[in-house]
């Protein structure tokens, strides 16, 4: 696919949208020839939504509380989703594990960043499980979501050093410094038609 054809981004939050945030600029910038379809967010109060609406991006409130299991609910976002045709599905701090029914809907095109060096400390606290297992560098990882919780395809990682007087808080704001370029880059390899898996390999194309 050409970098000149824009790829429509549909991005789930669930809070402040700092990613997101990223994301825009590098789009308003010209870096990534895409567009934003939708913002949608399971959090009626997630900053993410002041955010994009500031820069006039269609935004949803999309409340899991109103729905009774996981795939109803995800079966509700892929309808949202296919209305706004979205050609990728970007999790940019989305605090819920997705079921079959998003991934069957978008295979090889939900990405994810998880504030570790995969597949080492999967799950939620990965900052803090680095700290504890006492590691010398911890970092950040792009991947396709598969079934399991961060357990898709690696696009990207970069590594972070871990300093002896790191706390969770400093660790998490050095890693997220680096979340910000790994993101954008993995996206803009996506949308310039530079990405292709193969079983659990990425291959990109320069």
């Amino acid at each position: 696919m050409s970098g000149n054809v824009p790829r429509r981004l549909g991005i789930l939050v669930s809070g402040s949208g700092t990613n997101l945030q990223v994301i825009i600029d590098r789009i308003e910038s010209g870096e990534i020839i895409a567009e934003i379809a939708c913002v949608i967010s399971n959090k009626a109060d997630a900053f993410a939504l002041t955010r994009a609406a500031k820069h006039g991006i269609p935004v949803v409130i999309h409340e899991n509380t109103k729905f009774t299991d996981r795939r109803s609910y995800d079966a509700a976002t892929v309808d949202i989703l296919n209305k706004f045709k979205v050609d990728l599905v970007v999790l940019a701090g989305f605090m819920r594990i997705l079921t079959d029914v998003m991934v069957n809907a978008f295979p090889n095109a939900i990405m994810n960043i998880h504030p570790a060096l995969l597949p080492s400390f999967q799950g939620l606290h990965a900052q803090q499980q680095a700290l504890d297992y006492g590691v010398r560098y911890s970092g950040c990882t792009v991947h396709f979501v598969d079934g399991g919780t961060d357990t898709g395809p690696i696009i990207m990682q970069t590594v972070v050093p871990v300093e002896q007087d790191d706390t969770e808080t400093t660790l998490s704001l050095r890693i997220q410094k680096a979340e910000h370029q790994t993101f954008t880059t993995a996206i803009k390899l996506f949308v310039d038609g530079k990405i292709r898996v193969d079983g659990r390999k990425v291959i990109i194309y320069q």
